[in-house]
């Protein structure tokens, strides 16, 4: 909770000062007692050492984003229905940006959950509408390196954030087919996958948050119903080599594409520091306020709805946009698999934007 705030706007039940909260605000008796069942069952989830992630007693006030993660992971393992758990997040969500805009939190732990849960490849009309040119501007005007490529990336190929993070070495392959040197253990060579694909990135279907993959247990889980081969055109490129080119060395084996370059120097970034990466940016363009919603926040969720409604309105072809987001799987995505050298990257570099 906040330091700054109140002995009012910090109640010691935050639940019950919402609930008021909403009373004052016109919601029925009805609406109060949905949000007061969904709300008190994520409390009893985490006051149960055995169940919440962290192993001891936590109140609504300190729960963090694998917490609200973790209580997902548990209503999807109860055989909760799909529409249930978003009608669950969705309420969880209005409860802390409601507080946090209050100030009595200091921020919204559902943020990054709700961008990970929102997969919908329909362009959703109730986004911020920024024009390519205004996306143009707020790239050029991200110097660090790191934050620009990984915005870059992000923008280039719409992916998620959970697999950007999970991105090592190993899975990038560059134009002049040299394979990328690390710092302290040399050359690291492509994944045979990339052989003859030309520039691209390797997108696995395999990381899950808590295993081991390449040596290095993840944080993150890639969605992907298969593994993709994402083009990388001219200017991805040139914010990769720029970022390669001051990459520190990693901590880690698994020699991660991004690495942290401040208190967590050298370790793999996690999406909860691309969120603080791209919040950071996107507050000083003007495209994020505490406690915004979807529809006028910018967030590395953003990006891959950008991605999707450009590149699906320029070239027409939804199978191509959806292979490339690993949204499909089976037969339709070996359809471009093979493929892949005359239709996809053909169709990919005809149709990608320029953001320089």
């Amino acid at each position: 909770m906040s330091s700054e705030a109140t002995a009012e706007e910090r109640p010691d039940d935050p639940i019950a000062y919402f609930l008021e909260d909403m009373t004052y605000h016109g919601k029925s008796d009805r609406t109060r007692a949905a949000y007061e069942r969904v709300l008190r069952r994520f409390e009893a989830f985490l006051a149960d050492p055995e169940r919440n992630p962290q192993s001891v007693t936590r109140d609504v006030g300190a729960a963090s984003y694998r917490d609200c993660m973790a209580w997902i992971h548990q209503l999807r393992r109860s055989e909760v229905a799909d529409s249930t758990i978003a009608t669950y997040a969705s309420y969880l969500h209005r409860f802390y940006a409601y507080l946090t805009q209050v100030g009595t939190f200091d921020s919204n732990p559902m943020t990054l959950v709700m961008e990970e849960m929102d997969e919908r490849i329909d362009t959703d009309p109730s986004r911020r509408e920024i024009p390519l040119s205004a996306m143009r501007g707020f790239l050029r005007d991200i110097a660090h390196p790191l934050d620009h490529a990984v915005v870059c990336t992000l923008l280039k190929t719409g992916m998620r954030v959970g697999e950007l993070c999970n991105l090592d070495l190993r899975d990038v392959a560059l134009s002049d087919g040299t394979p990328l040197r690390a710092v302290s253990t040399g050359e690291v060579t492509p994944r045979t996958r990339l052989d003859g694909r030309g520039p691209s990135l390797y997108v696995s279907d395999e990381p899950t948050a808590g295993e081991v993959v390449n040596g290095e247990e993840r944080a993150a889980s890639n969605k992907r119903k298969r593994s993709t081969v994402v083009p990388v055109d001219d200017e991805l490129e040139a914010a990769l080599r720029r970022w390669l080119a001051v990459r520190p060395e990693t901590r880690s084996s698994a020699e991660p594409l991004f690495l942290s370059t401040s208190g967590s120097w050298g370790k793999r970034l996690t999406p909860d520091m691309v969120h603080h990466v791209v919040e950071r940016h996107a507050s000083a363009a003007g495209w994020h306020r505490p406690g915004g919603g979807a529809e006028e926040n910018v967030t590395p969720h953003y990006f891959r709805h950008f991605f999707t409604t450009h590149l699906r309105d320029r070239t027409g072809d939804r199978g191509i946009v959806k292979y490339l987001r690993g949204d499909v799987g089976g037969d339709i995505i070996d359809t471009y698999t093979h493929n892949w050298g005359d239709r996809v990257r053909e169709t990919y570099e005809r149709n990608i934007y320029s953001l320089y």
